[in-house]
Formats: C-alpha cells, sequence, structure tokens
C-alpha cells in the first residue's frame, strides 16, 4: 500500500484529519520534566535535548488514540546537537510504535548528489561501511522546491524506493511569503507554477484513493488561494499549516478538501502542546503534569471545529 493510502486510512479510522505538530522550545516546557532531566544529567545540552523527548512521550501516550499522525520541525532538535538528534530518533520511533505517521519537517533543499544524500538521510537506509542502516525513518518530509526540480528529483526517486512522500511547499503561512511566492514567472505568480509542477508529478504517480505521495504544503492563512490550488492540484494532499495560534479558522479550511472530506490534513502545533498555558484550560487542568490532557482536549476541540466545518460544506462522510 503506498503511503499516502496508508495516511489516508487512519485519518479515516480516527475520523481526524489533524496532525500535531511536536515542536518543543525548551522554556516552554512544564517544569517538572526539566528539573527531572537536570537532575540526572545537570545543566546541559543533553539534559535539554532530553527535556524535549519526555515532553514528546507524554504528548504521544495521550493523544496517539485520536490523532493519525505528527510532524517533528527539525529545528527543534537540531540546534543540540548529537544529543537532539537523538531525541529526534527517539521521538520518531516513539511515535509509530504508537501507530502514528510522522513527517520529517526539514525543508531540505539541494541539487544532485547532494539531494541525493538529503533523501537518503532523510527518507532511505544510509550507507554502512558494509550493508547499509535499518534505523526507522519518517513516512513524509518537507522540501523546499527552490533549486528547480533537479532538487526534486533525488527526493522522488528515493520516495519511490522506499515508499515514502513529500510535501513541497507551495503557498506558505508566515507574512513575507507574497514577496518571492507571487513573482510573477511565464505570466502567473511563481506559487500557482509550482503548483502545475507537482499536479503533473501527481497525475504519473496516484494510490488507491486517488491520491499521490507527493504532496503540497499549503498555508492556512491564504484561504482563497487554497480554493484555487485545490482546482489546480486535484491529486494532491495537503499538509495545511497556520491553523489556531497563526490565525486561520476551520471555516477557512473547507476548500482544502474534497467532495468525501479528504485531500488534506491540517497541521497544529503550539495551540496543541502549549495548550496548558492557555486560560481556558488552565482552570480544568490547574496541575503542570495535567499539561498532555489539556493537549488532548485541545485535539478534539480542533477536530470537531474542523469536522462542523465540513459538514456545513457538505463534504462529511456519513460514517464520520
Amino acid at each position: 500500500m503506498l503511503i499516502i493510502d496508508q495516511l489516508i486510512q487512519k485519518i479515516e479510522e480516527k475520523h481526524c484529519p489533524v496532525v500535531v505538530g511536536l515542536d518543543p522550545v525548551i522554556g516552554k516546557i512544564p517544569d517538572f520534566i526539566k528539573q527531572e532531566a537536570k537532575n540526572k544529567y545537570g545543566n546541559t545540552v543533553q539534559a535539554a535535548a532530553e527535556s524535549l523527548f519526555q515532553f514528546n512521550r507524554l504528548l504521544i501516550e495521550r493523544l496517539h488514540p485520536v490523532i493519525p499522525a505528527v510532524k517533528l520541525q527539525m529545528a527543534c532538535y537540531e540546534m543540540y546537537g548529537k544529543w537532539g538528534l537523538d531525541t529526534f530518533q527517539r521521538t520518531l520511533e516513539n511515535a509509530k510504535s504508537h501507530d502514528l505517521m510522522v513527517i520529517d519537517d526539514s525543508k531540505r533543499s539541494d541539487i544532485g548528489s547532494t539531494a541525493r544524500l538529503y533523501a537518503l538521510g532523510h527518507l532511505g537506509s544510509v550507507p554502512l561501511i558494509t550493508g547499509t542502516s535499518t534505523k526507522p525513518k519518517a513516512d513524509f518530509m518537507t522540501i523546499n522546491p527552490f533549486l528547480g526540480t533537479d532538487s526534486i528529483n533525488p527526493f522522488i526517486e528515493e520516495c519511490h524506493h522506499s515508499n515514502k512522500g513529500l510535501f513541497t511547499l507551495v503557498r506558505t503561512s508566515n507574512p513575507s511569503a507574497p514577496e518571492y511566492q507571487e513573482a510573477l514567472t511565464g505570466g502567473q505568480p511563481l506559487y500557482k507554477k509550482i503548483a502545475g509542477d507537482i499536479q503533473k508529478i501527481a497525475e504519473q504517480n496516484r494510490g488507491n484513493r486517488g491520491y499521490s505521495p507527493f504532496g503540497a504544503v499549503i498555508g492556512a492563512t491564504w484561504p482563497e488561494e487554497i480554493e484555487q490550488l485545490r482546482t489546480i492540484m486535484s491529486e494532491v494532499f495537503f499538509l495545511v499549516p497556520g491553523y489556531g495560534v497563526q490565525g486561520a479558522t476551520a471555516d477557512q479550511l473547507a476548500s482544502a478538501f474534497d467532495q468525501q472530506g479528504l485531500g488534506a490534513i491540517v497541521n497544529s502545533s503550539r495551540g496543541i502542546i502549549y495548550a496548558h498555558a492557555w486560560s481556558k484550560f488552565q482552570e480544568k487542568y490547574p496541575d503542570q503534569k495535567q499539561f498532555a490532557d489539556a493537549s488532548y482536549d485541545a485535539v478534539v476541540e480542533m477536530r470537531d471545529d474542523l469536522l462542523r466545518s465540513l459538514r456545513q460544506a457538505g463534504k462529511l462522510p456519513d460514517s464520520w
């Protein structure tokens, strides 16, 4: 089964088009977690990285029954060097042990042999002196298309080889995105040019559910563009950041989904993993050791909000 069909199956099983971004920063992790790590390793890089892992572990343990996937922002981990990369890998393996799919949000980009090495490092089998490593890898990763097709093709080749998937940056959610993404090329904005090219790739690589493992990152903060891009990219699965803290609402996102309520998975990071800091959850969960319970409630609230929007748009399957 293609990796995209596996993702769709998990979304349907849990009736939840939500991916939780495990993007922890040390200053927002509950004190009891940091103190335990500090007692064990001192005030060190290793202690900080261990705090991130334990925070993620407790979130995964609480959230895995209701979500299909997690997304790991590489920047949160690699800043801690070898200890951070170890935390990334341990979190990935922990998520997989709980039957979650994993998106490696590294936004890599390079050309030729270097792109090939990135693809192997993030998605494939790493060559050893003899043979290759079998360490588990993410199911999908994000890439940047700015360097052109010779930066994309090595990743596509590895996805074919290892049954993995990609989400290519097309229309991102940040405020300055228009500075380059709306620049005209061939009479159309650059992001639409990229969208058309991703659609061409998708047409040659569709799974049983009609979608390609080669998806697109489409920011939730551009609702008009979402509708246009869904028309351009009918076989392309969307990874949609920007819901909640970044300002986008569920009602702005219905056009990202097809008539069967599929075609997109919506990310929330801060709004879920730091839910214990939001006033609406603090009264219910006053003990910081209940932080994952607050995150659970935040996921359910987000899921129900998205399903309400899809229902109003006539896109929610009867079985949901």
